[in-house]
């Protein structure tokens, strides 16, 4: 069956699904580009929904949803984007995790485009992103420029990404 996916604004009901899809989707990443210890550090379980709903609804969050397949009454989550909105951290990209069964289909894409045109249309001049070495590559085709490799500490383990920038031209759309 193809897929038929839409993009919604985040919703609390799904902060347990989105909770699951960031575990799932860290421990798929292949152990060339971080190793199992790594893995278990950056998630040695899902966080709880109630982390998961109050850290995107201080954000603007997007999840993309599959009407095909039906999770407790309402459609599957396959991933979602979030961007952070205030005043210091205005344009940073906070989290882009798409599901292992959504991977390689386009999501994280589709996602980032739904973010890029609604930062547009807010006047922001700017995004940033710690990138994982599994999303560099996407960044990059978004036209991110890399700036120098990032380090963030999770459970002693350090993990290494890269910190990356994108300058947005105001748009009249934005006027």
């Amino acid at each position: 069956m193809p897929l038929n996916l839409v993009i919604l604004p985040y919703n609390k009901h799904y902060a347990t699904a989105v909770s699951h899809i960031v575990h799932e989707s860290i421990h798929h990443i292949n152990n060339s580009l971080y190793s199992h210890e790594d893995k278990c550090a950056w998630s040695s379980a899902p966080r709880s929904s109630y982390y998961w709903n109050k850290r995107l609804s201080l954000s603007r969050a997007w999840i993309i949803v599959d009407l095909n397949c039906d999770v407790n009454g309402r459609p599957r989550c396959g991933g979602f984007i979030n961007v952070e909105t205030h005043f210091y951290t205005q344009g940073y990209i906070d989290s882009l995790y798409v599901h292992p069964d959504y991977q390689g289909k386009g999501v994280a894409y589709k996602l980032y485009e739904v973010l890029e045109r609604w930062v547009g249309k807010q006047g922001y001049c700017a995004l940033s992103v710690d990138a994982s070495h599994g999303s560099k590559s996407l960044f990059l085709s978004c036209g991110f420029k890399l700036r120098h490799r990032s380090y963030q500490e999770k459970l002693g383990r350090v993990i290494s990404g890269f910190l990356m920038d994108k300058k947005l031209s105001k748009s009249l759309d934005s006027w």
